[in-house]
């Protein structure tokens, strides 16, 4: 678990190294970090202007440094986020920016199908699908948000995917989930808090 003050760490970075690259092209050198954040991690940075997303990219596997993997997150989520158009700098004065720490993906195991959603927990459980000639992740605050059960939360990680939204019920389906740590804004650039996802 990170404190609360590696989180905020790694929301100022990430606001930093876009407002950098922004600013000049330039990529942030890697700042002087905990040894937690030299750790190979997962993170996702998402960027919300007004309550609307405005650009969500990261890296779900360990594969890196986590404060590395931060710091590419966050200027592809500005930037190359194929949903959106690249965020202007004078956007930042108006944009909040969240970070979400993630564990090591787990595969789900079950004897048929049907019997993801009661491995699932909404509050708790982000998910990726994969198989099919695609691959789809959604964070745990997204279910959160939008209110849904175990099945809708399956079912919009495999459109996220480009697949159909039952293509969870196909056996060569691989569905894993994983936790997150989110740290977020409390306005553009203000006191960065942990954010606790209800229940």
């Amino acid at each position: 678990m990170l404190s609360l003050e590696e989180g905020a760490l790694l929301v100022k970075t990430a606001r930093k190294t876009i407002e950098t690259y922004l600013s000049s092209g330039k990529i942030l050198p890697r700042p002087k970090v905990p040894n937690k954040l030299l750790e190979p991690g997962g993170v996702f940075v998402t960027l919300t202007k007004n309550g609307e997303l405005r650009g969500c990219i990261g890296h779900p596997l360990p594969t890196m440094p986590l404060i590395d993997a931060l710091i590419d997150a966050a200027i592809s989520a500005a930037t190359r986020d194929p949903r959106f158009p690249p965020v202007t700098l004078k956007e930042m004065r108006e944009i909040e920016v969240e970070v979400s720490v993630l564990s090591k993906p787990e595969l789900l195991k079950v004897n048929h199908p049907k019997e993801y959603p009661r491995l699932i927990e909404i509050g708790r459980d982000g998910l990726i699908v994969e198989g099919m000639g695609g691959a789809g992740l959604l964070l745990p605050q997204v279910a959160v948000e939008y209110g849904w059960d175990a099945e809708e939360f399956l079912s919009n990680t495999c459109l996220k995917a480009g697949l159909m939204p039952d293509c969870w019920l196909e056996r060569g389906v691989r569905i894993s989930r994983f936790s997150a740590q989110i740290f977020s804004e409390r306005g553009p650039g203000g006191v960065v808090e942990r954010r606790l996802l209800p229940p």
